[in-house]
């Protein structure tokens, strides 16, 4: 029997792919996980940004996670997903290669992450999770949303 004084807290976790790297984000800011669609493009938005949709009625502004953490994304396909999270106030849409699972995990599995995990800078990252023969990186999203970005990105 687990001892009682000593919580070990679970998380779900969404994993996704963006080129070769693992990535994951928690389960409760993931609002939806939807096929590709078409976008409008946004004139002045920021080089990260594609542009947004209409997500039943709400216009959500969809970014290029790959682009936006600076790595090589593979070309999008049948597998490429738009996963819709909730950071702060504001619903986006994170294009991704595919997403292959909801993991559960424990707390004390996520490990502080590497200066240079999958070159991706350490401001967006909580952390890194080691399963089987897997590194998977746990996303920020409040960091790799700025809350600047966010305000700006809200319809």
């Amino acid at each position: 029997m687990a001892d009682p004084g000593r919580e070990d807290r679970e998380l779900q976790l969404v994993i996704f792919q963006l080129g070769r790297e693992e990535f994951a984000v928690d389960v409760s800011q993931v609002r939806e996980i939807i096929r590709m669609q078409d976008i409008t493009r946004m004139p002045k938005a920021p080089s990260f940004v594609e542009g947004i949709i209409n997500l039943r009625g709400q216009i959500i502004a969809v970014l290029d996670l790959a682009q936006r953490l600076s790595l090589e994304s593979a070309d999008r396909g049948s597998e490429t997903r738009i996963i819709v999270v909730e950071a702060g106030d504001a619903k986006v849409g994170m294009i991704v290669d595919s997403v292959s699972e909801v993991m559960r995990i424990s707390e004390e599995e996520v490990e502080p992450s590497p200066a240079l995990a999958a070159d991706v800078e350490a401001v967006y990252l909580k952390g890194v999770v080691k399963r089987d023969n897997r590194l998977i990186i746990l996303l920020d999203l409040a960091r790799v949303l700025g809350a600047e970005e966010i305000s700006e990105l809200s319809f």
